[in-house]
């Protein structure tokens, strides 16, 4: 009787089977990381940030990153002097959510909101301000945002000055107190309290401070919206590194899609 050697072939199978799977894992490409929207913006700054995701430009940031199927990675800075400067040109991010359409420095996008500086006053002194040649503007206490003392003050300074107007003038740090919620607010407790009579204050933080503590008080823009070549309207825009037109019209073409989420997220933020 003739003996038969068993068949090798179904173990010799399995076995390079297992070699190919395991030489399949050790060579296999790792899957591609996620795609971060790398976003600089200041982590005490509302209504337009802050490091809990509370300003709308957090939330603003959100709705791009999920349009363009990325998450969003926060490098957190001051926005005092030399912002641009130490994030976005220094590499350290990708984007900053709110700058003026056209700023030299960076590459912007279509703006996604235009602003204007607004005279805030008490509604029930009904001062109806509009101008800045308004007389009682030479009496009244004017409360204005200041930057710094080097031709870097806010416009509305600048058009007070032009004026002479400047012993009556009450000066608030428009970079604000960072133990303050919202950090520049402390110009608008003023007016409500009667430390002034009226200020002269970027509108999204005027609108969210009346907004979000329903201070009893009047917004009107000033007119007319320039003072000669000196603006008192900007339009504001998403901000990418000079040359980086390809993310820029990745954002446009985001923004333009969500126009009516982003125009109801302003909205709620006044």
């Amino acid at each position: 009787m003739s003996s038969r050697c068993p068949d090798a072939r179904p173990a010799f199978a399995l076995a390079l089977a297992a070699l190919l799977a395991g030489c399949g894992r050790a060579h296999a490409q790792a899957p591609p990381a996620a795609r971060a929207l790398r976003v600089c913006a200041d982590p005490n700054n509302l209504p337009f940030s802050n490091a809990r995701g509370e300003g709308f430009e957090n939330r603003l940031a959100d709705l791009l990153a999920r349009e363009l199927h990325a998450t969003v990675r926060y490098t957190w800075w001051a926005q005092h002097r030399g912002f641009l400067r130490n994030t976005l040109r220094a590499g350290l991010c990708d984007v900053v959510m709110g700058v003026p359409e056209g700023l030299g420095p960076v590459l912007t996008t279509a703006p996604y909101y235009r602003s204007t500086y607004v005279f805030v006053s008490r509604r029930d002194r009904a001062l109806g301000l509009r101008s800045l040649d308004d007389p009682r503007l030479r009496t009244l206490r004017v409360g204005a945002q200041l930057v710094g003392d080097d031709g870097a003050n806010t416009p509305p300074v600048h058009a007070l000055g032009a004026r002479g107007i400047t012993d009556n003038v009450v000066g608030f740090s428009a970079l604000g107190d960072y133990a303050r919620d919202p950090p520049g607010g402390a110009i608008l407790d003023a007016v409500a309290d009667g430390t002034v009579d009226v200020a002269l204050v970027w509108g999204p933080l005027a609108g969210y401070y009346v907004a979000r503590r329903g201070a009893p008080l009047a917004l009107a823009p000033v007119s007319p919206a320039s003072d000669g070549p000196l603006p008192f309207t900007f339009a504001i825009a998403v901000g990418v590194r000079r040359g980086d037109e390809a993310l820029r019209a990745e954002l446009d073409r985001a923004l333009a899609r969500r126009r009516r989420e982003v125009a109801a997220l302003l909205a709620q933020y006044g």
